[in-house]
């Protein structure tokens, strides 16, 4: 493998580790938004709309930002009925046959309509229908992107 090659894993592995680790991050944020919204709906009765969007929000990125580390760390979620019984080296097989056939074209086709969704966000600055919502959903929805 050319050093060119390794320095680019390299670099790919450090960012998917720097994501998922701002996702746990966020992840403590969100556990905090959801513990006041509680307080806040059943002590005093009140809620916004604009925290109800922050919690999904978070929610969002949390997912976007994980789901890389994840697939990294082999900690995603998976059938495993035959799996554990196999090889690493037929387990490595259906891993790689199983992103190029699933997860990759899903990851093409996602991207293609994201950049649509997403640009046409931007260019109505998109907010929030509610009037007490959020004023840039734009942002969240450049994420996806």
């Amino acid at each position: 493998m050319s050093r060119l090659a390794k320095a680019y894993i390299r670099l790919a592995d450090g960012l998917v580790n720097r994501m998922g680790s701002l996702a746990g991050w966020i992840t403590l944020l969100l556990v905090l938004v959801v513990v006041y919204d509680v307080v806040m709906r059943y002590s005093f009765q009140t809620t916004t709309a604009a925290i109800i969007e922050i919690e999904w929000h978070l929610f969002s990125l949390i997912f976007l930002l994980g789901i890389s580390y994840g697939l990294q760390h082999d900690r995603h979620v998976r059938v495993d009925v035959f799996y554990h019984r196999w090889s690493p080296s037929r387990q490595a097989w259906v891993n790689l046959l199983g992103q190029a056939l699933f997860v990759l074209p899903f990851a093409a086709v996602l991207l293609r309509s994201a950049l649509k969704f997403t640009r046409n966000s931007w260019l109505i600055r998109e907010t929030s229908p509610n009037p007490d919502g959020l004023p840039a959903w734009y942002v969240i929805k450049g994420a996806i992107a």
